[in-house]
């Protein structure tokens, strides 16, 4: 008899519609998995992790985004299960993963995305780090006016930005913020990240792609009081002038089950409607000669 996968259940136990469908997962398991720990409940000890094959996440982006953070030094394979709205990180919609649970568990498509790791030092002290799926962000905060920013790779000078912000993200990240303010779509596979102004005070200044082992420096030259440092869109933290913002690769790893139904172009496509065809109107004579189809 083959042994059962132990899984742990994450989720945001205020959301009904989550805590709805965990129930009906766990139902439906019964027999199947053995669960550990469910983090409805807040019970999810280092522990437990540890001893954990998958880690199902019921929720939208932001909640697998919080549970990958969580989960990054354990090399826990994430199950998402989409019960957000946009869910372009969660691969599984409740009835898929059941139809597919069998094949998932005994043969599951593990990618392993890269991670940002984030720290701020102020008077030769760390006051902040922590890493980051997506993408980390600087924004330039209340009373919203310009900031510049001096940036250093591998200890050599790149530029100063001056603009509303800045934005560094992961291959996964790039499909988030940073394709907003024009920076491109990256594979998820790909070692690299993405560096995007935001609204630059310079028409000439692009979004560009360095390799994942450079280690980027960013010294705040004039800010607003309300300038700060955000992580994934959750974890915040206030600048100062005197700040020095570290970014590089982190030496853990997001590892998600990929949905062995769809590819990354399938959901660019479905859910960002990614290089679909402009609507055309109805031409009553096709003679014309124009059909673009």
């Amino acid at each position: 008899m083959a042994k059962q996968p132990a899984l742990i259940l994450f989720g945001d136990p205020n959301r009904r519609h989550a805590k709805a469908a965990m129930e009906q997962f766990i139902r439906f398991v019964s027999g199947k998995a053995r669960i550990l720990a469910n983090g409805f409940q807040g019970n999810c000890d280092s522990e437990l992790i540890r001893q954990a094959d998958f880690a199902v996440v019921f929720g939208g982006d932001g909640t697998i985004l919080a549970a990958a953070r969580a989960l990054a030094d354990n090399h826990i394979p994430v199950i998402g299960v989409n019960i957000g709205k946009l869910g372009f990180l969660a691969e599984f919609a409740l009835d898929e993963l059941e139809r597919l649970f069998d094949r998932v568990i005994a043969n599951p498509d593990i990618e392993k995305r890269m991670m940002l790791h984030c720290s701020v030092q102020r008077d030769d002290r760390t006051v902040f780090a922590s890493t980051a799926v997506n993408d980390m962000i600087i924004t330039n905060g209340l009373p919203f006016k310009l900031i510049e920013l001096k940036m250093t790779v591998q200890d050599q000078p790149l530029v100063a930005c001056v603009s509303d912000g800045l934005i560094i993200s992961t291959p996964t990240g790039s499909t988030a913020y940073s394709l907003s303010a024009g920076g491109p779509i990256l594979a998820a596979g790909l070692e690299a990240f993405v560096i995007t102004p935001v609204c630059p005070h310079s028409l000439s200044f692009r979004p560009i792609v360095i390799g994942s082992d450079s280690v980027v420096h960013i010294h705040p030259v004039r800010i607003n009081p309300g300038t700060t440092l955000i992580l994934d869109g959750q974890l915040e933290h206030k600048l100062e002038v005197t700040d020095i913002i570290q970014v590089r690769r982190h030496t853990g790893g997001f590892s998600v089950v990929n949905n062995p139904m769809r590819t990354l172009w399938d959901t660019l496509a479905g859910k960002l409607k990614w290089a679909e065809k402009p609507t055309y109107s109805a031409v009553e004579d096709s003679s014309a000669g124009d059909d673009l189809s």
